[in-house]
């Protein structure tokens, strides 16, 4: 886990062959790519959650915030809706498409080894943490999904198991979902004044819930002088009646900690949250 530095070659090198190389998948792929969008929700939610959508960060600027409300905006034009029936493969960048200044998106955060600097189409990550975490309390199934290789921010009023979040860089890191169930299930992507919304919702009650948190957490300290963070991702599956019935591996985590271990949040921060 030792932080490797690449020139800037290696680097446009690299990213263009993982970049062709997923158009030439697209293309010459088996997989069948959900496309139908249909504004109609369907009867039944299976899974929500909400994120906020501004968020201060230390040393970010907040008009990446502002920026990024605005790529999700456009983003979730092309998400909204997105009906997925049996057997198909939701791709959160095929159906996106490429981010560009003619499309409309702004310059927000992107996140880049272990810091973060200004990118054109920068914040939609915050969509598909979204995406991923709601459909791992579904029966869905993630073949693909990529970590956060760095742990850049401390996880101060955190309500979500670290590691639980899903990175995404047009087009190589990508988030798919493929419907092994026998019935469609359609994604609704939606923003209110403060937050963030997504759900899953099917054409019928879902047979089961599922319980996500982590397990044997921990921070080490490397030979090479940093600290790495690891956990494990797993999720309890009830039946109908809330009765056990699996615990199911999920993921294995392994970030850079990219600020000191045990962090505390400013004082007035924690008084403040007395207070409320």
């Amino acid at each position: 886990m030792k932080p490797k530095k690449r020139s800037p070659l290696r680097l446009c090198v690299g990213k263009n062959y993982f970049v062709y190389r997923r158009y030439m998948k697209w293309i010459l792929g088996k997989e069948r790519y959900a496309k139908k969008i249909s504004l109609a929700p369907l009867e039944h939610i299976v899974s929500s959650h909400n994120t906020p959508l501004l968020r201060e960060l230390k040393n970010v600027d907040m008009w990446m915030q502002h920026n990024k409300v605005i790529n999700l905006r456009i983003a979730l034009k092309q998400l909204n809706g997105i009906v997925l029936q049996p057997g198909e493969t939701f791709s959160y960048w095929k159906q996106i498409g490429k981010p560009t200044k003619r499309k409309g998106y702004q310059e927000g955060m992107v996140l880049f080894y272990g810091n973060f600097k200004a990118g054109v189409g920068g914040g939609l990550c915050q969509c598909s943490n979204l995406i991923y975490w709601i459909t791992l309390h579904t029966s869905l199934t993630i073949t693909e999904r990529h970590r956060h290789s760095y742990d850049v921010f401390p996880d101060a009023r955190r309500t979500q198991p670290f590691g639980s979040g899903a990175t995404c860089a047009y087009n190589y890191l990508d988030l798919q979902i493929r419907n092994d169930t026998e019935v469609p299930y359609q994604l609704c992507l939606y923003m209110d004044d403060n937050d963030l919304i997504g759900e899953w919702r099917a054409m019928n009650p879902e047979s089961y819930t599922y319980e996500v948190y982590e397990r044997d957490h921990r921070i080490t300290l490397e030979p090479w002088g940093g600290y790495v963070r690891h956990n494990i991702i797993h999720r309890k599956k009830y039946n109908a009646h809330h009765e056990l019935i699996d615990d199911q591996f999920v993921t294995e985590n392994h970030a850079i900690m990219m600020y000191q271990p045990l962090l505390k949040e400013p004082e007035h921060d924690i008084e403040m949250e007395k207070n409320a």
